[in-house]
């Protein structure tokens, strides 16, 4: 595995314990103290584990899996799946830890750190389709392998 599938892999266990050590805490609170959980720290507990492990996760693993861009492929670059990186990293931060806060306090602040976090989450999800689109195609060894077993139509 290359370093920037290495990358996203990492940080998503990072998130999955940062959202089962949340997780706990609040099922703890809730099971000792009576005291239900804000639906503010439900969404941060939500966005750390479907955001930031899953997402991350999945992104990592397909990075790695999928087949090597073409040498003619204009929008892959690894740079620009390092700019993803920073920018679902970020807006999973912004966004989480906004929504932690908001259980706590109503500042205005804490209110564009959720809308912020929420945009750059999605702007880097949809970058990371338009650059990956390209290496979901079929591999070489594929399309031979299909050919030698007399599979491969003209129509196809």
């Amino acid at each position: 595995m290359t370093e920037l599938p290495r990358r996203f892999t990492k940080t998503a266990f990072v998130f999955l314990i940062l959202g089962l050590l949340l997780g706990g805490w609040m099922l703890l609170r809730r099971e000792l103290y009576g005291e239900w959980p804000h639906p503010y720290l439900i969404s941060a507990h939500t966005h750390i584990m479907f955001v930031g492990f899953v997402m991350f996760m999945i992104l990592g693993v397909a990075t790695w899996l999928f087949p090597k861009p073409s040498h003619d492929d204009p929008r892959y670059r690894d740079s620009r799946i390092k700019q993803v990186y920073w920018l679902l990293l970020i807006g999973t931060l912004l966004r989480s830890g906004g929504e932690l806060g908001r259980g706590i306090d109503d500042a205005t602040l804490l209110v564009w750190c959720i809308l912020g976090g929420g945009a750059a989450q999605l702007l880097a999800i949809l970058f990371y389709i338009w650059t990956m689109w390209f290496r979901i195609r079929t591999t070489t060894g594929y399309k031979r392998q299909r050919v030698s077993r007399g599979v491969l139509r003209d129509d196809q």
